[in-house]
Parts: structure tokens; sequence; C-alpha cells
């Protein structure tokens, strides 16, 4: 499987928060999985511990990097490709970064990790987590 992990997805496996559901979990660490965050999630995780909404151990710009990589979690860049499925999904979840990641499991064909139930309004793979 092809799985694109949501940002508060890849902080609680970083983090090994029990709120993470198990077969979120599972997938993650299933070495016949490709695992992707997107750099819309480093950006946004920069954003709150910005604005002091996300506490972390270090700066997220090099924190997080570090722990996507230690992890063997696969980078997952912006390109113009994304734009196109951007443009075409529907004013159904209103925040930015989750349209980009639900635009960029459509572009690259990947399942979508997330407990964002808003999520679910558009026609893209999403892992069960219950």
């Amino acid at each position: 499987m092809r799985l694109l992990i949501d940002t508060h997805v890849f902080l609680w496996y970083i983090s090994a928060d029990s709120k993470l559901p198990a077969p979120f979990l599972a997938a993650i660490r299933e070495p016949t999985n490709e695992v992707y965050l997107s750099v819309a999630s480093i950006w946004e995780a920069v954003i709150k511990h910005g604005l002091g909404k996300l506490p972390l151990p270090a700066p997220p710009a090099d924190y997080l990097p570090q722990q996507r990589d230690a992890h063997g979690i696969v980078s997952l860049p912006i390109d113009e490709g994304a734009m196109t499925h951007l443009a075409g999904l529907p004013a159904l979840h209103r925040d930015p970064v989750d349209r980009l990641l639900i635009a960029q499991s459509l572009q690259h064909g990947l399942t979508i990790a997330t407990v964002d139930t808003e999520v679910l309004a558009y026609p893209v793979p999403r892992l069960p987590w219950a």
C-alpha cells in the first residue's frame, strides 16, 4: 500500500501517542508499505509551532524532517500536478492543508491515514481506523 499520513497521524506516530489508531500504527510499520508525509504537513506543523499551538522538543524545521527520515517516511513534495486536482475539489473541507493532502492523494494514487472525518466527503482512499 502507498500511504499518505496526515499531520496529526505523523505527530502521534513520532511521539508514540496513544491516540494513534492501531491500524495506522500497523500500516506505518508494515515494511511492504510506502509511507509518505507531505511537505504541506511540515509547513502546517511549523506554523502551529510558531503560534504556540504545537510544542516540540526542538525547532520544527529541523526536528520534523529528522523524525521523518528516522522512521523511514518519504517526503512528498508539492508540485503543479496537485493543483489540477486541488482546483477540481468541491469546497467541502475548509482546511487548505487537508485539501492539499486530498489533492496529492488523488494525484499520486495514495491512501490517506487520517482521523479527520471531513476527508470522508471526498472520493479518496482512506485507511479505516475503527
